[in-house]
Order: C-alpha cells, then structure tokens, then sequence
C-alpha cells in the first residue's frame, strides 16, 4: 500500500528523537498490531499531546489508523520504512558498515549494493574510494554516493517501494541479469541457517535474487535483530552467501550454524 501524503503541517523530515520515537511506535505495531496511548506513553516517556502528534504523522504517511485510545498498524505491516529504520540499532549498523567497506579489496571493479539503512551505511564508507563502478536499485544509496564522492553510479531502473525507496520489479531485475558484479552487499530482513536470508516483501526478493545471482561474492550485512527471523519471501539460502557481517550481540548458536554452512561471520563491536 502507498503511503498517503501527509498534509503540510506534517512534515515528512523528522528529528532524531522524534525518528526514534517514530520508530519504536512502528515496531510495538509490529509486535502486537494494536497499541494504546497509554503503553506508548510509559515507553516512550513522552507526554500523550506528543504521542497523538506522532500518531497523527504516522497515520498521514499511512502506516497506521488511530483509534479510541490508541492506534492500529495498517494491513498489520511489519516492515519499517526506511526513513525511520536508519534511527535505529544506529551503532550497530556504522560498525557493520565500517568492517564491510574493508572487505571489498583496492583496485578497479564493479560492485552492486541493494537497498535498506545498513547498505546506505556500507556506501556512505565508500565515498572516497576513486575505483569502484557501483551498481545500485536503491535511490537512498545512489543519493549517499552521487551527492559526494567520486564513485561511478549506476542505476537499474525499476518501481520505488515507497517504504524502502528502492526499485523494483522486471526492468530492476533485467538490468541486473544483464550485468556481473565482483561482490554483491546486501541487507535482509530475516536471517536463519534454515531459511536463508529472507524479506518482507515477494518483488524485492526477486530483485535481491538477481543481485545475489550474478556476484562474485556475496556479503550481507545485518544488525542482530535480523538473526533468528524469518520473513514472508526468500532471497537465497546461505550456501550463497561468502560473508556476514553482524554486531557481537547476536546470537551465538546461530551464528555457529550459519558458520558451519560455509558462511564467514565477521562480529564487530558496535
């Protein structure tokens, strides 16, 4: 579902505090779908005139409805959009980025980065780099990269997802299929040895599929929150995947199981 436009007294650019704030009101939805104002006031601590503003702005972009004492997420949609997501485990993910900019080797090549904050993170330590082709379906990444750095940036082309502002679907896909990358780096929503790395939504699975596809080596890039969780649509299963980067919070018997898969887990400190 499209988000609606908010009004003009809703802006869309928001304050860090009020990001976090935003943020953790997504993610109580997602847990429970149903949330009162008096549970995001004691969480948030924040008084309810600035909860039903947060509300209010949430429900103008779309993502929920309010109700009598409280709101409802929208279609129960788990996913955060990614505005609100680069907020979020921010430690983390510099440090995740940080050790994944390091692994990509000095010399000329292309490289294909895919879409979500920990990506974005990933190009953003990438900006002084003058040897990189990098292929890209993710406008947060292209705008990382174009706006200040030396870095040729390709485009695929596609549908925007308005909750990840990247692009999707058969003309994305056919850019991609078209080309081959040295490395791929990629993010996911859900991360288990059983199933793989998998994503909220079906098209950009697909999309991702390609990317994974035609790399040379595949390095995925993911917060600690993502282990252990599986997602509606696969991207590829781990035998696929070269690296991982993830902080040290994640958890340790999984990541024994995705070692033994082949997979090198790289742990940094956030």
């Amino acid at each position: 579902m499209n988000p609606a436009m908010p009004s003009s007294s809703q802006p869309l650019v928001a304050s860090a505090k009020r990001s976090a704030r935003l943020s953790a009101i997504l993610s109580a939805l997602a847990e429970s779908s149903t949330v009162t104002l008096a549970e995001l006031t004691d969480m948030l601590k924040a008084s309810p005139a600035t909860i039903r503003r947060d509300l209010a702005l949430l429900e103008a972009q779309g993502f929920l409805t309010r109700t009598h004492g409280g709101a409802q997420a929208t279609e129960m949609k788990a996913e955060l959009p990614v505005r609100y997501r680069d907020s979020t485990e921010r430690d983390a993910k510099v440090a995740i980025a940080r050790k994944a900019a390091e692994l990509i080797p000095g010399g000329r090549q292309a490289i294909a980065i895919g879409g979500g904050s920990t990506a974005a993170e990933v190009a953003r330590n990438l900006t002084a780099r003058t040897d990189l082709t990098i292929v890209t379906n993710s406008l947060t990444t292209a705008y990382e990269l174009a706006s200040r750095s030396k870095v040729k940036v390709v485009m695929t082309g596609g549908v925007i997802r308005p909750t990840s502002f990247e692009l999707v679907g058969s003309l994305a896909e056919g850019a991609l299929n078209a080309i081959n990358v040295a490395m791929t780096v990629i993010g996911a929503d859900g991360i288990t040895a059983a199933n793989g790395l998998t994503t909220f939504d079906d098209i950009e699975a697909r999309t991702n599929r390609s990317m994974v596809t035609h790399a040379g080596r595949v390095v995925v890039v993911a917060d600690s929150t993502k282990l252990g969780e599986v997602r509606l649509a696969r991207v590829a299963d781990l035998s696929e995947v070269t690296d991982l980067v993830i902080d040290d919070d994640a958890d340790a018997d999984e990541l024994a199981k995705i070692e033994k898969l082949g997979v090198r887990v790289h742990r940094v400190r956030a």
